[in-house]
């Protein structure tokens, strides 16, 4: 144990900073994810076909490409092509629109359990079926789902460290242990304190989705 609280002293500063890194980089990522979400899923429940069709091509076409894969098109590839894209943003967008199409896939899933007499009562009172969906439909589903997004965003957590070793070198929590280790050489160490890092988040993040799932049966 002398070994982990040393390590842990002397590196604190550096796995901090890394573990900030990781919660600004998984935030902006959660951001992107719900909103990109949330439209891709009003296309995909829309009543026309070719909007669903649209939705329906980048939920395949982001969730059947892997992570990794999309890092190197985003940066690597956008700035072959001359756009100046920092790793930053490379980054951020590449994992939030990645998990956009598994949230997109949950929001439509909870907007079928809406039901279709709220949309029919909305369009009767005036409402546009745009208006129908962002005040009423996606609401109730966002309600409905919330274990399923909680389960997204610690999944999110976890492919945050695939942004953080890929090219981008992005100086998060499991890239400061990896230079940590390479100049101390204490790799058991060192990966369990980023292990526990990790596992603060994934907790944190699980109790933040349950007492909000709990928030809103309350209120049902």
């Amino acid at each position: 144990m002398s070994g982990l609280w040393g390590v842990l002293q002397e590196h604190f500063p550096e796995l901090l900073a890394g573990f900030l890194v990781t919660i600004r980089l998984v935030a902006i990522a959660f951001v992107i994810a719900m909103v990109v979400g949330a439209v891709v899923a009003a296309l995909r429940i829309s009543p026309s076909k070719w909007l669903q069709r649209i939705g329906g091509v980048y939920v395949e076409t982001f969730r059947n490409i892997p992570l990794l894969v999309l890092l190197f098109i985003s940066f690597a590839g956008l700035r072959r092509a001359g756009v100046p894209i920092t790793p930053w943003i490379a980054g951020t967008a590449s994992l939030g629109l990645y998990t956009a199409a598994y949230v997109a896939e949950a929001l439509r899933s909870g907007a079928f359990a809406v039901g279709k007499g709220q949309i029919d009562a909305a369009l009767s009172l005036g409402f546009s079926y745009a208006s129908a969906l962002r005040r009423i439909v996606i609401p109730q589903a966002f309600r409905s789902v919330i274990p399923t997004i909680g389960s997204l965003v610690i999944a999110m957590i976890r492919n945050s460290a695939i942004v953080g070793v890929s090219l981008l070198a992005l100086p998060d929590l499991l890239k400061e242990a990896r230079i940590i280790q390479s100049r101390t050489f204490e790799t058991g160490e060192v990966f369990f304190w980023a292990a526990i890092g990790y596992l603060v988040l994934t907790l944190t993040a699980t109790v933040a989705f349950r007492l909000l799932e709990r928030r809103f049966e309350v209120r049902r």
